[in-house]
């Protein structure tokens, strides 16, 4: 199957993105079978599901499984002080594009059908959504072969470069090999914290160690904005993509 083919589940993401994002308003901290954490405003069970309410109106919610939950704790009305990033963490790993990356050549844009053609090959090869792939890019260099983030990270998806020698990338910037060592990184990343989008999205931008550290998105302003956007613009274009499939 392939990895987010699914748009409601990754409607879902965004939303549990955008509550760990906003830990000043959560008053519930869960914690799951599988170790991660999430905070929430209140859950409660409807039918076989758990549900994590992001506000008292419950106009918006994660779902699960019934049986995810392991324990909840009332969280202190004013939050902990936010920890200092992990220097060493934080120093190798990708940043938006938009504002950290600079271009070594002007006019560095690859060509569109050039690199759908390029992110459709790996999608299939590594068994990833397309539009995850494209949203990753998008967040990443904005389609700037040539963009180099202030840590070092390189190309297209913004490989650090021992990211992209353990992919056998030998050239960042060339398209084709950037996508296809950082295509192989996020497939690796989806199967490591069991298709969580949002884990694995943080775990490219601020590292695995931080993800498993904090047993969920580490509280890293920019790893935090990274997911919610990552996020946002795959549930865009799964939008869509969805709303041009011909009517039976």
């Amino acid at each position: 199957m392939k990895h987010f083919h699914n748009p409601a589940f990754a409607l879902l993401l965004t939303a549990a993105a955008l509550s760990l994002c906003l830990p000043a308003r959560c008053a519930e901290r869960i914690t799951l079978k599988n170790g991660f954490t999430i905070d929430c405003d209140h859950h409660a069970n409807v039918k076989d599901k758990l549900r994590l309410y992001l506000n008292k109106t419950e106009d918006s919610f994660i779902e699960l499984p019934g049986d995810d939950l392991v324990a909840s704790e009332v969280l202190p009305d004013l939050p902990p002080p936010e920890p200092e990033p992990d220097k060493t963490a934080t120093a190798a790993t990708p940043t938006i594009a938009k504002s950290t990356h600079k271009s070594t050549t002007l006019n560095a844009q690859l060509n569109t059908a050039d690199l759908h053609e390029i992110l459709v090959r790996e999608s299939a090869e590594h068994n990833v959504d397309v539009d995850l792939l494209a949203s990753i890019v998008k967040a990443e260099s904005g389609g700037n072969t040539n963009a180099v983030s202030h840590a070092g990270a390189q190309g297209l998806m913004q490989l650090m470069p021992a990211t992209a020698a353990s992919h056998g990338v030998d050239n960042s910037f060339a398209p084709a090999q950037n996508v296809h060592g950082g295509s192989a990184y996020i497939n690796e990343l989806l199967t490591r914290y069991h298709d969580n989008l949002a884990l694995a999205l943080a775990a490219y931008n601020a590292g695995p160690a931080a993800v498993d550290k904090y047993k969920g998105i580490p509280p890293y302003a920019e790893t935090r904005a990274y997911v919610a956007y990552v996020i946002h613009e795959f549930n865009r274009r799964v939008r869509a993509r969805e709303s041009a499939k011909p009517l039976n």
